[in-house]
């Protein structure tokens, strides 16, 4: 059997079906590429358009808040002047019906007399049976005139109850916001005393019951001897161990009085009644202020605020005792401390 001769054929391969699966799947990534371009660029576009709109009508807004804004200052100087002008009429309408009850006063003075004349005249007529045309137009004319003027001055003190039903409105109002302002300052009044009875009483417990330091209704009295050499305005330092306890006292009590009551501590000299001429003083007015102002000076420099203090001198113009002896000369001869209000 002879043998059959082989002829093997080399299997080929066909590459085009996978290059075309791959250009199908590139061109698809570039499609979907594209698409996503496209729909970015779209939302873009949109979201630029709606910023623009939005940026636009709120420059619309700007715009017209900037109209109002002017109109509202307009229509304020529009109703600034109305009410100029209405004062002005108002004035011009007391003036116009002062002249038209003048006005009216005399056409009823004349109707009165056309009136006579009309009558005259009709007795005349009825006697010689002739009729005045004339006196009888000029009597209504003359009514007329009346009726209008009395219509005027109607409108004119109508006018004028409104107005003054407007000011009594306003002096109500101003009462009541005095009433008020009365009642507040009552009440700061009736806290500083409080504050000055505390004050007072501190002073009372600190000091005790000493003849030549004692308080006289809201004042606290200090004779001029326990803080002053006779003819002199300085200090002694017994003197400033004497204010010491007051200053400390006058500090705890300035820290509880509240912020908006406006008190002061008034320093005030007096002197007897008899003359000083001495080179530093040339009177009793220039002792009894310089004393003062030594006690302020001294409250000073221990910390009291300047301007919770006032100094001021009285000479010999304010005593307490008239009498001439020795005895009264020393009560004359003080200084007075009073908290109040400023």
């Amino acid at each position: 059997m002879p043998i059959a001769r082989r002829n093997p054929r080399r299997p080929s391969i066909d590459i085009w079906p996978g290059f075309v699966d791959a250009l199908s799947q590139l061109l698809m990534v570039i499609i979907f590429i594209l698409l996503v371009f496209t729909a970015g660029q779209f939302y873009l576009s949109a979201a630029l358009s709606g910023r623009d709109e939005a940026l636009h009508k709120l420059q619309q807004q700007i715009d017209q808040l900037a109209d109002l804004l002017s109109l509202e200052k307009r229509t304020n100087a529009d109703l600034n002047q109305g009410a100029a002008q209405l004062t002005a009429q108002l004035k011009t309408a007391r003036a116009e019906r002062d002249r038209l009850t003048a006005q009216v006063t005399e056409l009823t003075t004349k109707a009165n007399e056309a009136s006579a004349r009309a009558d005259q005249a009709t007795g005349q007529i009825a006697t010689e049976k002739q009729l005045s045309t004339g006196a009888l137009a000029q009597v209504e004319r003359l009514n007329a005139q009346i009726a209008a003027l009395r219509q005027q001055l109607s409108a004119i003190a109508a006018a004028l109850d409104i107005s003054e039903t407007k000011v009594k409105t306003q002096q109500e109002q101003i009462s009541d916001l005095g009433k008020k302002l009365n009642i507040a300052l009552a009440s700061k009044v009736e806290e500083l005393a409080r504050y000055r009875s505390e004050f007072f009483g501190r002073l009372r417990e600190i000091l005790g019951n000493r003849p030549d330091i004692r308080i006289a209704g809201d004042r606290f009295v200090f004779q001029s001897e326990v803080l002053f050499a006779p003819g002199s305005a300085d200090l002694t330092d017994a003197a400033k161990k004497e204010l010491d306890p007051i200053i400390i006292a006058l500090k705890q009590i300035a820290a509880e009085i509240p912020p908006d009551i406006n008190w002061i501590l008034l320093v005030n000299g007096h002197t007897d009644h008899r003359p000083i001429n001495t080179p530093q003083f040339r009177s009793n007015w220039e002792l009894s202020t310089a004393r003062a102002l030594s006690v302020v000076r001294f409250a000073i420099s221990q910390g009291i605020p300047a301007d919770r203090l006032a100094a001021a001198g009285f000479a010999d113009t304010q005593p307490i005792d008239s009498g001439n002896t020795s005895d009264a000369y020393k009560r004359n001869r003080r200084i007075e401390l009073k908290l109040t209000e400023r």
